[in-house]
């Protein structure tokens, strides 16, 4: 056998040995990142959790049975995942927080309404919402600060930043109004913030009741309950997208990009925006599962030590 020949196999073993090696480095990576994408998509959504409420969420802990809570500043733990196999309804009524963070919610503009039973952030977790905003009406009352809104001052809870958000989003939508005679016209009269009542027709309490949702000028075509498919779709197509994406920027959801569509209603809930903010696609190749995130502070880099920590 030639020296020529010896040299030509020896390259080719070398090509090939090293494209497998590459290959099954390759599979190992995409497996870490990609394929177990359950373990991907709670860590991502427990560290919107406690980005959106890190006065609230102290802690992160993992059970003997396995299962994953949130600990809470009282001392509450919060289920992550139940994992049972639930329809619409009844994660509607019986949530957990992986049914709520499940559906990502878009920050594109839309040009009609959402699919069937595509509502994200419709899906709430009450036991956290009482943490956080008053486990009852005299408590979440005592929490409301008046935020000005137009020419009268409308109740809006304080905390989480919540009333702050808000003020922001006026001020925003007040010069905005000048100059644009439309804006104004969707936006005023408001038609009302805090309201402590049950949603119609169920047992679960009104995102109005936690004074974190306010509902603009009403309009016929506005719900679901109210209009036709057609009348709401014509409704959605008119509203100014300008006032949807100052409220998305302050970390309120738009009900208009809900099937069950409630396009008046702007609801505060960061953990919702964080998460269609950051984690909208899968982790590139190789990246880890917060990938998306963007530059890490020090609180940041301290929730994903936890993160990584307790689910190890």
């Amino acid at each position: 056998m030639s020296k020529k020949l010896i040299f030509i196999i020896f390259i080719s073993l070398f090509i090939i040995t090293g494209c497998v090696q590459k290959e099954w480095i390759q599979n190992m990576i995409v497996k870490d990142t990609c394929d177990n994408s359950y373990e991907v998509n709670m860590k991502r959504d427990l560290l919107c959790l406690m980005m959106a409420y890190p006065e609230y969420i102290v802690n992160v802990e993992k059970g003997k049975d396995g299962k994953v809570y949130v600990v809470m500043k009282s001392g509450t733990k919060i289920l992550y995942d139940d994992k049972a196999t639930k329809s619409n309804k009844e994660k509607l009524a019986n949530p957990d927080l992986q049914d709520m963070m499940q559906q990502l919610y878009p920050l594109r503009d839309i040009k009609g309404l959402m699919n069937e039973d595509f509502d994200p952030g419709r899906i709430r977790v009450y036991p956290l919402l009482k943490e956080v905003y008053g486990r009852s009406k005299q408590q979440i009352q005592l929490n409301l600060y008046n935020v000005k809104i137009g020419y009268k001052y409308c109740p809006f809870n304080k905390n989480n930043k919540a009333a702050d958000s808000l003020k922001v989003v006026m001020k925003e939508l007040n010069v905005l109004a000048k100059n644009k005679q439309q804006i104004y016209s969707f936006v005023y009269p408001v038609n009302g913030t805090f309201n402590y009542r049950y949603i119609s027709g169920t047992n679960r309490l009104s995102p109005h009741s936690f004074g974190i949702a306010i509902d603009l000028k009403s309009n016929k075509s506005d719900y679901w309950k109210w209009a036709s498919r057609e009348a709401g779709e014509r409704r959605l197509r008119s509203y100014p997208k300008e006032i949807v994406k100052i409220f998305e920027k302050n970390n309120f959801i738009w009900g208009g990009k809900w099937n069950h569509f409630d396009i008046l209603h702007f609801e505060y809930r960061p953990e919702i925006i964080l998460k269609a903010r950051y984690f909208s696609k899968k982790p590139s190749l190789g990246k880890p599962w917060y990938d998306g995130i963007g530059s890490l502070d020090n609180t940041l880099k301290s929730y994903i030590q936890l993160i990584n920590e307790k689910l190890r």
